[in-house]
């Protein structure tokens, strides 16, 4: 959930100072995401084709029995339960029957909702629920569904909070908003599951998520995240110099036993001063840490390929946007070159590309395509270049009369992956639903499963940097090809059979790899590849079948008190005399 920001006119005011709640740190908060399930087309918004999976979704949708899956916690809402002193339990992923059963059961002074716009029907259905159950109860509704004009002519909130909800919180329930930010332990996935295998996703072998900053200061005309905190150059830093970033980070790499990070961060390398000095402290403590990050490729060409292998930079999520784009953040920057550099050097790149650009037609949008795929990132990422309400894109449609009228479509399949909210200039209705997905396939087509993939530039890395003076250094990369005896060895093997009479060309390329990969690890990954692919072989088979019948992944529904709210339930349902007396 999100926060401090402009208000809709019929709801209060985000910066009230007179709005804290009577009860203050007393209020008894409920945190909750929206309901599923989430992979099924339902009147409430939800679809198939947009479920709770970001890579599914929007990474690798086209490929099949290969698709990364994993699931990612609601992050925001975890940040503002650790930083309240008010008894809060948080709800994560309920199903509808779940959201009705702890309404009923607990009388909660306030509800928290987080969003995305595409489920505004689910927000609409739980106001009206709190309200049914929970009259009382104050509704408090965040995330990127707040940016929407006019919010409260579509549902019952007492509050609509777009920007960063930590501090708004703290102030409503009039606690001191400048006490520093407690950071949560929070796996960066779960559920992962690939070619029909799970994969693990605990201790070392997982990342934790790490959130310095909210915001994004790049400012792109489509970005809903910039819009929702105010716009370019506009950010919240939770952590404003190394020594606290480093502090809080050997904190979670202690408490969870792991050893990477996920860095949510929208630009982190931006905050060079912030990323040089923890870097020195990473040095002098010897943390061989992996860290990934997003970032633009102007940023990342400031930094040195040394300082960047240095602060352990092993994962860049990256704009690309389109061939010729508009953006200064890609003005004079080869980006192939920048991406293959990094490659070489270990460091996988995820590269994000627009479809449905103003200059898109349908006779170049193929060479578009072919573009973007030239880039050969180990996971390519395709979205529609949609005017989401509040942005800078969205008030030039409005502008310009070029919108759709909302009887057109449904909130629902405006997610970016099916169709435009607006009237293209060159594009019929549908067609760019045709092209993201033509993308999609023509980059598994051209370079493979994006799991695979990566094999390569781990291999690079590992090649180029197993004998490196620096031990801090050599350990990571060892430790980043961990894979490299025998999940790749297997996962190479069976994915040349599977492709053997689908794509030829495809194959040619895996078995390269795989001969790298024997040459480099010697008899065991020979011996390897075969007995262990035939039973990766076997799992995929079964995950295309399972696919093929329809089968959709949910996440599991989630519940977690703070102690405030455990203390609150215990004397509920218990005497207070028997609660101190096992208390002493």
């Amino acid at each position: 959930m999100t926060g401090v920001g402009a208000m809709n006119p019929s709801v209060h005011a985000a910066g009230d100072s007179a709005s804290v709640h009577p009860l203050r740190s007393c209020a008894k908060i409920l945190l909750t995401s929206i309901f599923g399930p989430y992979a099924k087309d339902d009147a409430y918004g939800s679809r198939a084709l947009n479920p709770m999976e970001l890579y599914q979704n929007q990474v690798t949708r086209a490929e099949g029995p290969f698709s990364l899956r994993m699931f990612h916690r609601s992050w925001g809402i975890m940040m503002i339960q650790a930083n309240i002193s008010a008894p809060c339990a948080l709800l994560d992923f309920p199903t509808l029957e779940r959201f009705v059963s702890e309404l009923k059961s607990f009388p909660y002074d306030i509800v928290g909702i987080s969003s995305i716009l595409p489920n505004i029907g689910k927000v609409k259905k739980m106001c009206d629920l709190i309200r049914r159950y929970l009259p009382q109860a104050k509704i408090v509704v965040g995330g990127h569904v707040a940016n929407m004009p006019g919010l409260s002519k579509h549902c019952d909130a007492d509050y609509v909070i777009p920007g960063e909800g930590v501090r708004w919180f703290r102030q409503f329930l009039g606690e001191d908003v400048d006490q520093p930010i407690r950071h949560p332990l929070i796996s960066s996935a779960f559920g992962t599951r690939t070619m029909g295998i799970d994969v693990k996703n605990s201790g070392s072998d997982t990342a934790a998520t790490l959130i310095p900053s909210v915001g994004c200061p790049m400012g792109c005309n489509f970005c809903a995240t910039s819009a929702m905190f105010g716009g370019k150059g506009k950010f919240i830093n939770f952590y404003e110099t190394g020594d606290e970033l480093f502090s809080v980070m050997a904190g979670i790499a202690e408490r969870m036993g792991i050893r990477s990070f996920f860095v949510m961060d929208e630009n982190f390398l931006l905050h060079r001063k912030r990323a040089l000095r923890l870097l020195e402290l990473m040095e002098k403590h010897r943390k061989a840490w992996s860290l990934y990050v997003f970032s633009s490729a102007r940023v990342v060409q400031s930094y040195s390929i040394e300082e960047l292998v240095r602060l352990g930079i092993s994962w860049v999520w990256m704009g690309l946007e389109g061939k010729n784009s508009q953006y200064a953040k890609l003005h004079g920057i080869d980006t192939r070159s920048l991406i293959n550099t990094l490659q070489s050097h270990g460091i996988r790149v995820l590269g994000s590309s627009i479809i449905g650009l103003e200059e898109h037609t349908p006779e170049n949008l193929d060479e578009a395509i072919e573009y973007a795929v030239s880039h050969g990132t180990d996971f390519h990422q395709f979205m529609l270049y949609t005017p989401i309400p509040g942005t800078p894109l969205y008030a030039e449609h409005l502008a310009n009369q070029t919108l759709k009228d909302p009887g057109e479509y449904h909130e629902g399949d405006v997610h970016g992956q099916f169709i435009f909210r607006h009237r293209h200039p060159h594009l019929k209705p549908g067609q760019e639903t045709e092209f993201i997905l033509k993308a999609f396939r023509r980059d598994f087509e051209i370079n493979g499963p994006s799991v695979l993939r990566i094999a390569r530039t781990v291999l690079a890395g590992w090649k180029r940097y197993k004998h490196f003076a620096d031990e801090r250094i050599r350990n990571r990369f060892a430790w980043e090809a961990r894979d490299m005896a025998v999940t790749f060895p297997a996962t190479l093997w069976a994915a040349q059979r599977w492709f053997k009479e689908r794509n030829p060309a495809l194959v040619k390329k895996l078995s390269g790899l795989l001969d790298e990969i024997k040459q480099e690890i010697g008899i065991k990954a020979r011996l390897i590849a075969p007995l262990v692919g035939r039973f990766v072989w076997t799992k995929l088979r079964e995950e295309e079948k399972r696919l093929k019948s329809g089968l959709t992944y949910e996440p599991p529904t989630s519940y977690e008190m703070n102690k405030q709210m455990f203390s609150e339930m215990l004397h509920k349902k218990f005497p207070v005399e028997l609660i101190n007396w096992v208390s002493a």
